[in-house]
């Protein structure tokens, strides 16, 4: 069926055919029967820009291949279609010690989704990417071959396909290491940093000291209180911490009904004024504390709360900029906050994280440094703003972030993925007849 698509932020809807299989076999007849020229899959729809749209092509939706396969509870070893959500695995496994090694800021993202656009969380100073969990998938490339790729068998296709937002082929199972946990809960300590310094410092002398770390960032704060932030770190909290009714059931999380944005809102709502009196109530409502105990909802997803949040953002939509830059670059960060303060374009969700060491991913984004991200509506002027922002980046040896990304130019991200042509030579190999692309994949030439 024809349907108007776009990614998570809601700019530029494209028409896009769209398949909806509810058996894996479906998948080979839909690439054999040729009824559009080209494929991208789709999960959710959870990435921001345009990796899982194709305008005037083929989508496949993978969310009704959804099963899960296989459970070695000693190993912590799942096995399960790509279309299973992290939200699925969570509330089936959690009650059982289990949770995902490694979530983004949404839970309502597929496995196929988390592993083509490598997803990374709170923790990748210490724990790496989603990738890093996953010991193997099998992967339908165009030809109607079904590859297994691990680090021990089809290793290249493997690491192209980590963070090659769906160009290699449409991932079909995955086996995915669960992480044992003895609660639901997370023991956090917040701490209220007076600017960007302060942050960084914070950051720089505890991180280690904690598996999960970000910092909210008052994105509207200028001269000496630029990048005033509240540091939240945490650790999964052990069952001997916990008091009352959690240390009754350590697994179970009081649930209640949703909020829901039922319509996109005025685009007025998210301005500089509204903005800045969240910030400042956001900041005042998070005083530096140690060991409160919060449940993994509150830590992990706390948009995931609100149904259709993006709908706060107007039909224009809005952009997330996710800017990672190495840590001898600190000035591209200062330059990045001061334009945005300057330009007065509020940002809803202000997020620094910390990354480690870089994978064997060929589009993988994290590297060792800062990532700074922001959420900016669409308003007059934003791509020439972000091209501004991206020339910040490429200065300073930074680089975007492909799921995120929907205004860049080729030019800037093969600068900033030197890996890209490897990628390219791969890819070219897997999809000879150019059977795999996406409206991002034309955008940004990557691939042939």
């Amino acid at each position: 069926m024809e349907q108007s698509l776009t990614g998570w932020g809601g700019m530029n809807p494209e028409t896009c055919h769209v398949f909806r299989p509810e058996k894996r076999r479906a998948l080979s007849e839909i690439i054999a029967c040729k009824h559009t020229d080209s494929l991208i899959a789709r999960g959710l729809g959870r990435s921001y820009g345009d990796a899982a749209v194709n305008g005037g092509q083929g989508v496949v939706n993978m969310s009704r291949l959804n099963r899960m396969l296989a459970f070695d509870p000693e190993e912590g070893l799942l096995e399960c279609e790509a279309g299973v959500s992290l939200a699925e695995i969570i509330d089936t496994f959690l009650p059982r010690g289990f949770f995902v090694p490694v979530t983004p800021g949404t839970k309502f993202v597929t496995v196929g989704g988390a592993i083509a656009n490598d997803v990374h969380g709170k923790n990748h100073h210490c724990d790496g990417t989603f990738c890093e969990f996953v010991a193997s998938f099998t992967l339908l490339i165009p030809s109607g071959e079904i590859l297994t790729c691990s680090r021990d068998e089809n290793e290249d296709v493997f690491w192209a396909t980590a963070g090659g937002v769906g160009l290699t082929g449409i991932i079909l199972t995955a086996q995915l290491h669960l992480m044992p946990v003895e609660s639901a809960y997370i023991s956090t300590d917040y701490t209220q940093c007076t600017n960007l310094d302060s942050a960084l410092e914070a950051m720089a002398a505890t991180d280690n000291d904690y598996q999960y770390s970000v910092a909210w960032v008052d994105c509207l704060a200028k001269g000496d209180k630029l990048g005033r932030s509240v540091l939240m770190q945490g650790n999964h909290a052990p069952a001997d911490a916990l008091t009352g009714a959690r240390a009754t059931d350590p697994f179970a999380v009081k649930g209640g009904l949703p909020k829901v944005v039922p319509f996109h809102c005025p685009s007025f709502v998210l301005n500089p004024l509204s903005i800045q009196a969240f910030n400042t109530a956001f900041y005042a409502a998070h005083p530096t504390s140690t060991g409160k105990i919060v449940d993994y909802n509150q830590y992990f997803y706390p948009l995931d709360a609100i149904h259709h949040w993006n709908r706060l953002y107007g039909k224009p939509g809005f952009a997330q900029f996710q800017a990672t830059l190495p840590f001898e670059s600190k000035d591209g960060l200062v330059k990045i906050l001061e334009r945005l303060s300057q330009s007065r374009r509020a940002s809803f969700l202000a997020v620094l994280k910390t990354f480690g060491e870089q994978n064997d991913g060929l589009l993988s984004h994290p590297m060792k440094g800062y990532t700074l991200t922001l959420d900016l509506p669409n308003r007059s002027n934003l791509t020439p703003f972000l091209h501004e922002l991206d020339t910040i980046l490429l200065d300073h040896g930074g680089r975007l972030y492909l799921a995120k990304d929907a205004v860049s130019t080729p030019e800037t991200i093969a600068a900033m993925y030197p890996r890209l042509e490897t990628f390219k030579t791969i890819q070219k190999r897997l999809d000879p007849k150019g059977v795999l692309t996406s409206s991002m994949a034309r955008r940004l030439g990557l691939v042939g």
